[in-house]
């Protein structure tokens, strides 16, 4: 049986896994599902249509389940769906999709969202992504792996976060961040070069680091049009499997990216 303080609430329905542990003054709504291993500190709250995989760890005062901060929402079966392995720090809130945004808000696996992170409806975040301190997600972001996000960072709707890019605290971010690229500022956001130390720590090799950030470079001309830089990369660059996933980003982002 679940081990569950005599201070909290699981209301019926509730499925919860035989070692799930549910500290003091939590409570957790009847369309919960929680698989093993996964722990609440105490005053957590977990409501709505959400689904929980294995070994999560949720400390004080996350609210995990919420309705969307969506004017249309209207009370419909949205869901949140959680992977495994994710530490869900203070204060934290993840709120279910909507049915304009698919109706589902997702976090992968091995993410680490530290306290007061908000992650708004319809957001998609992958595996293994760092946000740091009171980083927001506006509705219907997307988030890549490895991605690794500062404190304070605001990101607005319907854009995408690339895989092992690096976002510099207190940015404001309103356009794509390309993969592998580190952005900072504030109106504007600009790329700053290629995260070289992530991609180090990640085990690519010196010649792909180089040549993306070399690509990066020639991306940062904003005074040469968008396709001129793009074929300018693949014509030095574009033999390395990671320039061609950085371009093929770029000519797919419907919001425009970053330079």
């Amino acid at each position: 049986m679940p081990k569950i303080h005599s201070s909290s609430i699981v209301v019926p329905g509730a499925e919860l896994a035989a070692d799930v542990e549910v500290g003091p003054f939590c409570t957790v709504g009847p369309n919960v599902k929680m698989g093993a291993g996964n722990k609440l500190i105490s005053h957590v709250v977990i409501d709505g249509h959400t689904t929980i995989g294995s070994n999560n760890t949720f400390f004080q005062f996350s609210s995990i389940g919420a309705v969307p901060q969506d004017l249309k929402y209207k009370g419909e079966n949205t869901e949140l769906i959680i992977g495994n392995h994710n530490l869900i720090r203070e204060c934290v809130t993840l709120n279910l999709g909507t049915v304009q945004g698919g109706g589902k808000t997702v976090l992968g696996d091995h993410n680490l969202l530290m306290a007061y992170v908000h992650m708004g409806h319809d957001s998609v975040v992958g595996n293994h992504v760092i946000m740091a301190n009171a980083t927001s997600l506006a509705g219907h972001v997307i988030v890549e792996d490895y991605a690794n996000i500062g404190g304070m960072t605001g990101i607005t709707q319907f854009l995408r976060v690339g895989t092992n890019s690096f976002v510099g605290g207190q940015s404001l971010v309103d356009r794509d961040i390309p993969p592998f690229a580190v952005v900072v500022g504030q109106r504007p956001c600009e790329v700053k070069g290629a995260n070289i130390i992530g991609m180090r720590r990640k085990g690519y090799k010196a010649d792909a680091i180089t040549a993306v950030n070399e690509s990066l470079k020639l991306w940062k001309r904003t005074d040469v049009a968008r396709e001129q830089c793009l074929l300018e990369i693949e014509t030095q660059y574009g033999d390395f499997p990671e320039v061609k996933q950085l371009v093929q980003f770029i000519r797919k982002s419907e919001s425009g990216c970053l330079r």
